[in-house]
């Protein structure tokens, strides 16, 4: 069970709290269930850990967020002709290589010198010869994207990194190495002098370069992700009070996704979400939520147009489980997520909120109590915006007196004890009642009569 009490990553951008990055399946202990992993094209094992790092570390400053936006714009225009020259295998090669206890060889090799070290030292010259063609094929890509990125203009990030390339490739050995055709084989002597140089010459360079590649990875994956799902870049507003206007959202994550039309703003900063269970109300919730986190990390998003401000967080409660080793029950800890968010989000900041199915730990009374007291209270904070499902659909009618609430459900058609889901978010508060339904589809009814 995660930890109730907020402990949030990347305070110095969007904050966003390890429940949230569950909730809204940014990542999960299954990894092939998570955003993360739908989205990473990387070729590296460096490329991972950077695009994971970026995941990490959503922006709250809009010039970085448009800084990414025009990497990846520039990533896409080249995306053909980014360089297949470097593996995964040939970082794990080079990363092998510069650790190596590696018996010396000479600094000035010659024929002679080269022929010695060859016969005397033939293990460790099989490995020189094997590693150094992955240097080679290194740096002929690392020289293919300082070409690519030259004459584009840049975030200040990027040009410091291109840079750092254009100086790595000013220095001969280095350069000869990336001039060096594809499958070259080179000579005793040269194997040797390359050694000395990526070995001990200049190995901290290579290291950097090396992390600097994970680097360019990462926003190849990202690059590549915006342009295989059809992602769109967003529009933020400067200066913005809470805002989202969303054109066709849908969840990533999802083969066939039904599309939706959603704005808010300070006019209408709640929405009242109710429909059947399977209708649609999580997967909106994660959908919106989802898309506003990568908004953030400069990523498109799943929708055919987003127009939103700057938020300072997100914050969710959907999957909150009970600790009976603590002795703490479901509805405890429900409890104790909405006190943090209540304390968290009462800082005149910009959040987003996302419940899903309050107070679902205690009977139907109790939680009517419980909702109505926690909404009546979370709508004076006209700095964020809140979605919230529920199934507890007569409080609708006593939020109806307030104009800042917004109506909206999933409808469910019966026809002979067959569901229908439309999936279209509409206007107003669901009456379905499916439950019995269900309990009769499948044969439970008929079961306990027959006992």
């Amino acid at each position: 069970m995660f930890d109730l009490s907020p402990s949030f990553r990347g305070t110095g951008g969007m904050q966003i709290d390890k429940i949230t990055f569950n909730d809204i399946s940014i990542f999960q202990q299954e990894e092939e269930f998570s955003i993360f992993h739908k989205l990473n094209f990387t070729r590296t094992i460096g490329g991972k850990e950077w695009l994971r790092r970026y995941f990490n570390e959503p922006h709250s400053d809009l010039k970085k967020i448009r800084g990414t936006q025009t990497i990846i714009r520039t990533v896409m225009a080249h995306i053909d002709e980014w360089p297949a020259d470097i593996t995964n295998g040939t970082i794990l090669v080079m990363d092998k290589f510069l650790d190596y206890p590696l018996d010396p060889g000479p600094q000035h090799p010659n024929p002679a010198s080269a022929l010695s070290y060859r016969l005397l030292h033939a293990a460790d010259y099989s490995m020189i010869k094997y590693s150094i063609r992955h240097f080679a094929d290194f740096f002929r890509g690392i020289k293919k994207l300082e070409q690519l990125f030259a004459g584009v203009e840049l975030p200040a990030q990027v040009q410091l990194l291109m840079e750092r390339v254009r100086k790595a490739l000013s220095e001969e050995p280095l350069r000869r190495l990336s001039e060096a055709e594809a499958g070259t084989k080179f000579s005793v002597v040269q194997n040797l002098y390359f050694t000395h140089h990526v070995r001990y010459l200049h190995k901290t360079r290579i290291l950097d370069l090396m992390d600097l590649y994970g680097r360019l990875d990462a926003w190849y994956s990202m690059a590549v992700a915006v342009q295989k799902y059809d992602l769109h870049f967003p529009e933020f507003v400067d200066d913005s009070p809470p805002l989202i206007q969303a054109r066709g959202l849908y969840h990533v994550l999802l083969e066939k996704p039904v599309a939706y039309d959603l704005e808010m703003n300070p006019d209408q900063h709640f929405v009242f979400l109710t429909g059947a269970n399977m209708a649609g109300k999580s997967t909106l919730i994660k959908a919106l939520g989802s898309s506003v986190f990568l908004a953030h990390m400069g990523m498109g998003v799943p929708a055919k147009s987003m127009r939103l401000s700057l938020f300072d967080g997100v914050l969710s409660n959907i999957n909150v489980s009970d600790n009976i080793a603590k002795g703490e029950s479901y509805f405890f800890n429900e409890v104790q997520r909405i006190k943090n968010t209540i304390n968290k989000i009462n800082d005149g900041r910009k959040w987003l909120v996302l419940i899903d199915e309050l107070f679902k730990g205690t009977n139907v009374q109790d939680a009517m109590k419980c909702s109505l007291t926690v909404i009546k209270g979370l709508i004076k904070m006209h700095n964020s915006l809140f979605v919230l499902s529920t199934h507890l659909y007569e409080i609708g009618e006593e939020l109806k007196q307030y104009p800042t609430i917004a109506f909206k459900y999933f409808e469910t058609e019966v026809h002979d004890d067959q569901l229908s889901f439309s999936y279209q978010l509409k206007d107003g508060v669901s009456n379905d009642r499916i439950g019995y339904v269900i309990l009769r589809r499948e044969k439970v009814v008929e079961l306990l009569e027959n006992l």
